[in-house]
């Protein structure tokens, strides 16, 4: 069994309505010294087998297909055994 972590993010350049909320709520709060927040989503996912590099190109097709929208999102995969 393995285990891989799929980080999507916003491209840069791509407006980011939800992290500029959340940097305005934490100024509300009191968190001073944020010049800008930038959000995204994680996925675990746990996979069977043990060839990392066959896992990283099933995660790949994943993230292509459904887990990220490529034309604004990038993501990176992290495996660990």
């Amino acid at each position: 069994m393995m285990k891989a972590r799929v980080t999507v993010t916003l491209k840069n350049g791509v407006l980011d309505p939800q992290g500029q909320a959340i940097e305005g709520a934490l100024a509300g709060l009191g968190f001073g010294g944020i010049g800008s927040v930038r959000q995204g989503k994680v996925f675990d996912l746990v996979l069977e087998g043990t060839d990392i590099e066959a896992a990283r190109s099933q995660i790949t097709a994943m993230c292509e297909k459904l887990l990220a929208n490529t034309v604004i999102e990038n993501f990176a995969i992290e495996i660990s055994n």
